[in-house]
């Protein structure tokens, strides 16, 4: 069977990646910080499955914890890895924990960088294997509210499309899936109030990564779930900046 790695795996978009994975016929290597819920994890899966599970707590806001999930990619036998493990600091900057800000980064960009490294590394030895990066339509967007989170995902997708095209034609395809407001715990980790997104904006976990694993197997570069989600990425990527500046301003977030 073919073997996936998911980060954040105990909850939200990761849980989902790693059933949705599983369900295709994937054995899965689990990373998320909580032991427990990686335990519990592991047994839903395989019982539901029928597919090996592994588990690795690590906490990929250190360098312990990037090392030990980028050894276990570098034994080569890892055909998807799965980043999603990611943070957002739902406040202005300046007024935020500095510490928080840079654990953010280290999360959402330096784990990214890491373990896509070990990955790419391991992958285009082998001449196949993807990486699936999770990013954000914030990063389309300057977020008045939450900057830092914005130009993190900027980096990502970025950086997905970049390698997209440094790897093409290696058997090796990279995808950044850049999902809008989801239902999962990720704000209320963030402790941020959402009342003011409307209703029609949320997405379901399920559909962003039934649509994200369509597009990434699909060798698309960059996934945007949704067509709503489609259209306001176009539309930021197409005005003037200026304007764009002007409109996020007025939202505030």
């Amino acid at each position: 069977m073919p073997l996936a790695l998911v980060t954040g795996a105990s909850a939200g978009l990761g849980a989902e990646f790693a059933d949705q994975l599983a369900a295709a016929g994937h054995d899965l290597v689990l990373v998320a910080r909580d032991a427990g819920r990686l335990a519990a994890a592991q047994h839903a899966l395989s019982a539901a499955h029928g597919v090996a599970v592994e588990v690795l707590a690590a906490d990929l806001v250190t360098d312990a914890g990037c090392d030990a999930v980028a050894q276990r990619l570098a034994r080569g036998d890892v055909d998807v890895l799965v980043n999603n493990a990611g943070v957002g600091t739902y406040a202005a900057f300046g007024e935020a924990d500095l510490a928080r800000e840079e654990a953010q980064l280290d999360l959402n960009v330096r784990a990214v960088l890491r373990l896509t490294h070990a990955a790419v590394r391991a992958m285009t030895e082998r001449g196949s294997g993807r990486v699936v990066n999770v990013s954000s339509v914030a990063g389309f967007v300057p977020r008045p509210g939450n900057a830092t989170y914005s130009a993190s995902k900027a980096w990502v997708t970025t950086f997905s499309e970049a390698l997209a095209l440094q790897t093409a034609g290696t058997g090796v395809r990279v995808t950044a899936v850049c999902p809008g407001f989801t239902h999962t715990e990720f704000h209320d980790r963030a402790q941020a109030d959402m009342g003011h997104v409307p209703a029609r904006m949320w997405l379901d976990a399920r559909d962003v990564v039934r649509e994200g694993l369509a597009d990434a197997f699909a060798g698309k570069p960059v996934s945007v779930p949704s067509r709503r989600y489609q259209v306001l990425v176009t539309a930021a990527r197409t005005i003037p900046r200026p304007l764009l500046r002007r409109i996020m301003g007025a939202r505030g977030y």
